[in-house]
């Protein structure tokens, strides 16, 4: 079910804002076609997932080869409009993480390499996530008109990849880097931070937050959304913040816009004079879900009763 909440601006009146339904690329919806219309009429919860990492514990092996190969395809397939310098860019990635021990790389550590690769976003195309990973890149498949910052050219390059500097000498460490945990300039995590930080100070019109209400906390002040982006966004350039509560098919149901963190997530909109949006269980999103796992028993459901129905009106 839909639901819209009230927005208030904190500079303005209370004003009724409804949520828009995103409608999934005509392709696709033809393609799928029958399991579409079942999700219309048999709206049900939709699962929620996390991303994995690759299990290896020092510097990805090949790194420079995937880092430099990765930009390369960029500017060539993904976006052949821009003119970077992918050696010089490497090379910028590399004095910064081999020159420092491997908790021991900083934020502005990075800015020399940030500012070899500038890139700027059209508006209304933001889409934040947390612990929603496979779905928003599933999300942002359907309907072109999201970027997220894996869809940047730093995203692009370092997504899924490992790497920390070898202290003893003057190269990558291949054997073994700190988890995020151990120190608090991790030399993975300071390179996110700043491309999250960018990605969010650019953000303009309106854009989406995608949450998972099958855990507690979905809003954490602690993830790189809630620590980072959030703080990054400007409500002067941000039109609306349009919240997207999603839960695993099966449950838990755990939060949702009137409960739990994402109230607080609200709260923190409404002091800093943003307009928000809030809804659970989008349709679009309860749908590509169904189309990853039809076998599910919430989609078996629908399936069964949308057949029934058919075989009632023919009689």
């Amino acid at each position: 079910m839909k639901t819209s909440l009230t927005a208030m601006s904190a500079s303005g009146p209370e004003r009724r804002v409804h949520v828009h339904q995103i409608t999934p690329r005509q392709d696709i919806a033809a393609y799928t076609g029958q399991r579409f219309i079942t999700l219309l009429l048999c709206p049900n919860t939709l699962k929620a997932e996390t991303g994995t990492t690759p299990n290896i514990t020092g510097t990805t092996p090949n790194i420079k080869h995937i880092v430099v190969g990765r930009c390369y395809n960029y500017i060539t397939l993904v976006n052949p409009s821009l003119r970077y310098d992918c050696e010089a860019i490497w090379r910028e990635f590399e004095e910064t993480v081999v020159q420092r021990s491997s908790c021991n790389v900083k934020v502005k550590d990075y800015h020399q390499m940030f500012h070899a690769m500038p890139q700027t976003w059209l508006c209304d195309r933001f889409l934040f996530w947390s612990k929603t990973r496979t779905l928003m890149h599933s999300y942002a498949a359907v309907d072109r008109n999201f970027w997220t910052l894996e869809d940047t050219l730093v995203g692009y390059m370092f997504n899924d990849l490992i790497w920390c500097g070898h202290e003893e000498d003057l190269g990558f460490d291949f054997s073994s880097c700190p988890e995020w945990s151990e120190c608090v300039d991790h030399p993975v995590y300071s390179l996110w931070r700043q491309a999250s930080q960018n990605f969010a100070e650019t953000a303009c019109g309106n854009v989406t937050v995608l949450l998972n209400g099958s855990i507690e906390n979905a809003f954490n002040r602690k993830s790189m959304f809630g620590s980072v982006e959030l703080d990054s966004l400007n409500p002067q350039m941000v039109d609306h913040v349009n919240i997207k509560v999603v839960s695993n098919l099966e449950g838990p149901f755990i939060e949702s816009c009137s409960h739990g963190s994402i109230v607080d997530l609200i709260e923190i909109l409404q002091s800093r004079g943003f307009r928000w949006t809030c809804t659970d269980n989008d349709i679009t999103l309860m749908f590509l879900q169904c189309i990853q796992n039809p076998k599910q028993s919430s989609c078996q459901t629908c399936a069964n009763s949308l057949l029934n129905r058919k075989t009632v009106a023919f009689n």
